[in-house]
């Protein structure tokens, strides 16, 4: 069964995409671009990390509607405006993804982004029948209950 999944917690769509789909059981999140969800308007102006960090709480707020979290993430794409600001984003993902499994992922640099951000990132994720997954810092994933 496939289903759009819509939260207020995350920006809007700027075009026909859904936020996230799910299907039989898989999330598949578009690219989250740094916007705040209550006014539309770009966070962390020229700052990578800052921007970085507003599109993991986006897709964080996505996962969530749809019954997982960040730590259900399977895949991750980054897309980067310059990747001279990889050590940086990496940082910022690495707190949203503690522990020794983080999700697959690839990093790639693109010409322009919409609304000429500096990051967008796309994630996969598998939604656990049992609830969602909570990160053990350092230990990996445990389930919730």
């Amino acid at each position: 069964m496939r289903r759009p999944v819509r939260t207020d917690a995350a920006p809007k769509a700027i075009g026909p995409y859904s936020q996230a789909v799910l299907c039989d059981g898989w999330l598949f999140c578009s690219g989250q671009i740094p916007l705040d969800p209550a006014t539309g308007n770009l966070v962390g102006g020229a700052d990578a990390a800052a921007q970085a960090e507003q599109v993991l709480r986006n897709l964080d707020a996505v996962a969530r509607a749809a019954g997982a979290t960040l730590a259900d993430a399977v895949k991750c794409t980054i897309f980067l405006k310059d990747m001279g600001s990889f050590a940086k984003v990496n940082e910022v993902y690495a707190r949203w993804f503690p522990g020794d499994a983080p999700p697959a992922r690839a990093t790639v640099e693109v010409a322009r982004l919409p609304k000429d951000v500096l990051v967008e990132i796309d994630l996969v994720a598998r939604v656990p029948e049992g609830g969602p997954t909570a990160f053990t810092e350092g230990a990996g994933f445990r389930r919730d209950r």
